[in-house]
C-alpha cells in the first residue's frame, strides 16, 4: 500500500524502507570535497558544447576549453616514439612490421620482458613493473648529476595525483587538535584540498607572493605555521614547483630555504613537481628538492623526510589519459615504507600501459638511435611552443585595463587577477556565486571561453582572479585574447 509519502521505488515487499544512502547518511567528508577544475562552470561549459551540436544559436561557434592542462585535447600532437613503444607492447605482431624504428621495437620487448607472462595485460608488482622502477632511477640519477636513487624507494602510481593521495592517507592520524595539517600553498591544485576534507585533515594555507611573482616567502610558511598550531598538528609542507596554478619556478637558493624550514620545525615535505620539464622564462632553472636537500649535507639529508612526485601527463608529453607517474620517497622509516606497500597493493597495480609509457620518457631514445633525431625535434617543438605562449600569455594580458598577470616562468597555466566592479560584486552575492565565479559563467555564455575561477584555488581575500591554461594554439590563444578583452570591456562597463 502506498501512503503518498514514500516514493513507490522505494518500497520494498514486508513493509516501508528508505534508501540505505542518502544525502544524510553518506560519508559526510564527500560533501565538503571540490574539485574545481572539473567544477559547475565545465559542466556547464559541456552542456553548451551540446546545445551548439544541436544547432542551438550562441554568440560564438565553439567552447575553448583553456581551464584544464591538457595536452591532446587542446592540440598538441604526441609524441611519435613514445605511441610506438606503447602500440607495440599493446599489439606486439608489430614487432614483426618493418614500418616501425628497431630502437622502438627494442624498447618493447625490454618492456614486455619485464611483464608477467610478456604481456602488457597481466598485472604488474604493485610498486610497479621492476624493470621500470630501474630506468626511474637510473633517469633521476642523470637528472640530478649522479645523486643515486634506490629502485626500492620509487613507487610507480596512477598519475602523480595517486602518489599524492596515498602519501596524505599515511600522513593523516590524531584526533581534535592533534589531527594533522597540511600546509598547502594558495593558491593551490585543488587536489590537495580535496584530498584533505575527504580524510577529514585540516588545511593550514600560507600564501605566495603575488607582488613578487609567486614567490614563496619563509616569513609567510612561519606565520602560518603558528596559525595552524592554533587549530591542528602541523605534520606536512607540500610545495608545488614549478607552481600550479601560478606558474612560478623556485630559485635552488628558495628550495634550499624551504628544507631548512622543514628540518627546524620537523615537517614532512610533498613535493609536486610534475610541470619539471617546462620552464621557460631566462634565468630559471628547475632544481629538484631531493638534489638540493642532497646538497644541504648530512644534517639534513640524512634526516629530512621527503616525497617526490612525476607525472607523463604534463612536460613535453602531455599523456593524460595513460595516467602514468612515480613517487621517490627519500628518508622513509623502513617500518612505514612496508605500509605504504601494503596500502597501494589494495589498488593491485597502476595501468601497466601508463608504466610503459613512463619508461619511455625516462629512458628515451639515446645519440645514434634511429628514433633520436625526430624525437628531440618533437620534444623542443613542444617545449618551444609552450614557451612562445607562455611569454605571449603574459603580455596579452597585460595589455588590458583592469587584468594583470606574472610572468609564466613555468608549468602551463597563467593565473591573472582581474578587477570586478562593486556592483558586479554585490550581484554575485545575490545570485549566490562568488565574484569571480560571476565573471567565468558570464565569459562562458557570451565567449565560450571555458576559465577556472580563482576561487576554486584559493586567492587572498578581497582580490581574484581565474586560471588559464596556455595549451590552446596560438592562433586560438591571440583569438582568445581578443574575445576576452572586449568581454572584459563589456563586463566592466556593464557593472560599473
Amino acid at each position: 500500500i502506498h501512503d503518498g509519502r514514500t516514493k513507490p521505488e522505494t518500497l520494498q515487499w514486508g513493509g516501508l524502507s528508505q534508501k540505505v544512502l542518502t544525502l544524510e547518511t553518506m560519508n559526510p567528508n564527500i560533501k565538503k570535497v571540490e574539485y574545481a577544475v572539473r567544477g559547475p562552470i565545465v559542466v556547464r561549459a559541456g552542456a553548451i558544447r551540446k546545445e551548439l551540436e544541436q544547432g542551438v544559436k550562441k554568440p560564438f561557434t565553439e567552447v575553448i576549453s583553456a581551464n584544464i592542462g591538457d595536452a591532446h585535447a587542446m592540440g598538441q600532437a604526441p609524441i611519435t616514439f613514445l605511441r610506438q613503444v606503447v602500440a607495440l607492447c599493446v599489439y606486439p605482431e608489430l614487432l614483426k612490421s618493418s614500418d616501425l624504428p628497431e630502437d622502438a621495437k627494442q624498447r618493447a620487448q625490454r618492456i614486455l620482458g619485464g611483464c608477467g607472462g610478456g604481456s602488457i595485460g597481466a598485472y604488474s608488482a604493485s610498486q610497479g613493473v621492476e624493470l621500470i622502477r630501474n630506468d626511474v632511477a637510473d633517469y633521476i640519477e642523470r637528472r640530478d648529476g649522479g645523486l643515486k636513487a634506490d629502485p626500492n624507494d620509487i613507487f610507480l602510481c596512477t598519475g602523480a595525483s595517486d602518489g599524492v593521495v596515498a602519501m596524505l592517507k599515511l600522513l593523516v592520524s590524531g584526533e581534535g587538535k592533534n589531527r594533522t595539517g597540511a600546509m598547502i600553498p594558495i593558491p593551490q591544485y585543488p587536489l590537495y584540498s580535496a584530498t584533505l576534507a575527504e580524510l577529514d585533515s585540516t588545511m593550514v594555507p600560507y600564501y605566495l607572493d603575488e607582488d613578487n611573482n609567486w614567490a614563496l616567502d619563509i616569513d609567510e610558511l612561519q606565520r602560518s605555521l603558528d596559525e595552524g598550531k592554533k587549530q591542528c598538528r602541523p605534520r606536512v609542507l607540500c610545495v608545488i614547483n614549478p607552481g600550479n596554478p601560478t606558474g612560478q619556478v623556485l630559485s635552488r637558493e628558495n628550495v634550499a630555504d624551504v628544507l631548512k624550514f622543514a628540518k627546524k620545525n620537523n615537517l614532512f615535505v610533498m613535493a609536486d613537481e610534475v610541470y619539471q620539464d617546462n620552464v621557460y622564462a631566462d634565468g630559471c632553472a628547475f632544481h629538484s628538492f631531493k638534489k638540493v636537500l642532497h646538497d644541504l649535507g648530512p644534517e639534513y639529508n640524512t634526516s629530512v623526510e621527503l616525497a617526490s612526485f612525476h607525472s607523463i601527463s604534463k612536460g613535453y608529453m602531455g599523456e593524460c589519459g595513460f595516467r602514468g607517474g612515480y613517487m621517490e620517497t627519500v628518508n622513509l622509516d623502513a617500518k612505514v615504507k612496508e605500509q605504504l606497500r601494503k596500502l597501494v597493493s589494495c589498488r593491485l597495480c597502476p595501468p601497466v600501459t601508463g608504466q610503459a609509457a613512463l619508461d619511455v620518457v625516462v629512458n628515451p631514445p639515446r645519440p645514434g638511435e634511429p628514433s633520436y633525431e625526430q624525437f628531440t625535434s618533437e620534444k623542443n617543438a613542444a617545449l618551444g611552443t609552450l614557451a612562445e605562449k607562455a611569454k605571449l600569455t603574459a603580455e596579452m594580458f597585460n595589455s588590458i585595463p583592469g587584468v594583470t598577470c606574472n610572468t609564466v616562468q613555468g608549468a602551463m597555466y597563467s593565473f591573472p587577477r582581474i578587477s570586478i566592479p562593486e556592483k558586479a560584486i554585490r550581484e554575485a552575492e545575490a545570485a549566490g556565486q562568488t565574484p569571480d565565479s560571476f565573471y567565468a559563467h558570464q565569459l562562458l555564455e557570451e565567449t565560450g571561453i571555458c576559465i577556472v575561477p580563482g576561487s576554486g584555488f584559493g586567492q587572498r581575500p578581497g582580490t581574484y582572479h581565474f586560471r588559464m591554461t596556455i595549451l590552446p594554439p596560438t592562433d586560438k590563444m591571440k583569438s582568445l585574447f581578443v574575445l576576452f578583452r572586449d568581454f572584459h570591456k563589456r563586463f566592466t562597463e556593464q557593472y560599473s
